[in-house]
């Protein structure tokens, strides 16, 4: 009778202090949080991890601002693989663009990582891409039906740069091509700015990237941005229509850095992470820093931002299997 009065007195006093104990682990802010990256400090990205992960100081999820630890390589990949091996105690977040999760599994036979081995936190900032053509192109194609038009009568300049073999913006020139029956070059570039500075050069006709990349080119006016992949157009180039007004709405794709914990991470630490997020993404100094390298801030719930990966998994997987490249090809 004691040991079973006991068992009940000790049930009890579990269930009094249960939400006692679960305030007090939301309370129990991490000293220290680190954020991975997988592409060099400086891009667009990079942006979103520093401005967000410094705003995090003096939440309920830590007490100090984030480090931000680049790991550069492999499509982003090396960030993603590292915070799979990262404890599931929030200490760690990556950010990564939804193609990892969403593009990859579909073209690479073996990944390293898979996208259960992830807690989605939450969606940090949204990027448009667009088609900008540089001084190759001759000053009076000004629309994507220019470009083409000028593409099957200069078949030997018909190129297209993106940031790399495998990434969204590959993908969108190799659409383009596809559904306007043209033969486009595909030339992939470690990361946008090589790409955009031949397109700048003359070096290729034409590069598909962030359309934050061209930004200051364009106000230079040495590249000309004929369209923009976003569902709306893109408020840092309002006056370029978007490709489905130009007749293509299949190039129409919105990509987003998310942050991401390791699987397993406590849900109270999960709340707190995306709490911390949503409140420094609501700050007008890191709207507006994020403006300036042409992101739209963009935050959401776990729930909004797995289902949109989700989505965009069904979506690029007939994709890619149209456009017929896998990483080995």
């Amino acid at each position: 009778m004691n040991t079973r009065r006991d068992a009940l007195g000790a049930l009890a006093a579990a269930t009094a202090l249960g939400p006692l104990s679960a305030l007090t682990l939301r309370a129990q802010a991490l000293e220290q949080v680190r954020i991975f990256y997988g592409f060099p400090p400086g891009s667009s990205g990079d942006s979103v991890a520093r401005r967000v992960g410094e705003k995090l100081a003096g939440s309920a999820y830590t007490r100090n601002a984030a480090v931000v630890d680049n790991k550069p390589g492999a499509g982003g990949r090396i960030a993603l693989e590292s915070l799979k091996a990262s404890p599931a105690d929030g200490s760690a977040l990556a950010l990564a663009p939804v193609s990892a999760l969403s593009i990859y599994p579909h073209i690479y036979g073996r990944l390293a990582y898979k996208a259960e081995d992830f807690a989605p936190v939450s969606i940090g900032a949204v990027m448009h891409h667009g088609l900008a053509v540089g001084p190759m192109v001759p000053a009076n194609v000004r629309t994507v039906q220019d470009f083409i038009g000028w593409a099957k009568a200069n078949p030997k300049d018909a190129s297209y740069g993106s940031p790399g073999a495998g990434s969204l913006p590959h993908f969108l020139g190799a659409l383009l091509g596809i559904e306007t029956q043209t033969e486009l070059k595909h030339v992939p570039y470690r990361g946008s700015i090589p790409g955009v500075t031949d397109a700048v050069g003359g070096q290729i006709a034409a590069m598909v990237t962030p359309s934050g990349d061209y930004l200051p080119h364009v106000k230079g006016g040495k590249l000309r941005v004929l369209a923009t992949s976003g569902h709306q157009r893109s408020p840092f180039l309002p006056d370029v229509q978007t490709f489905a007004e130009q007749g293509l709405p299949g190039l129409t794709a919105e990509e987003w850095f998310g942050f991401y914990a390791p699987a397993r991470t406590p849900a109270a630490t999960l709340e707190a992470a995306n709490a911390a997020i949503n409140q420094a993404l609501r700050e007008r100094s890191v709207q507006d820093s994020l403006a300036v390298v042409g992101l739209i801030v963009q935050g959401s719930t776990p729930q909004a931002m797995a289902a949109s990966q989700q989505s965009e998994y069904e979506r690029w997987g007939p994709l890619v299997k149209k456009i017929g490249f896998s990483a080995e090809s």
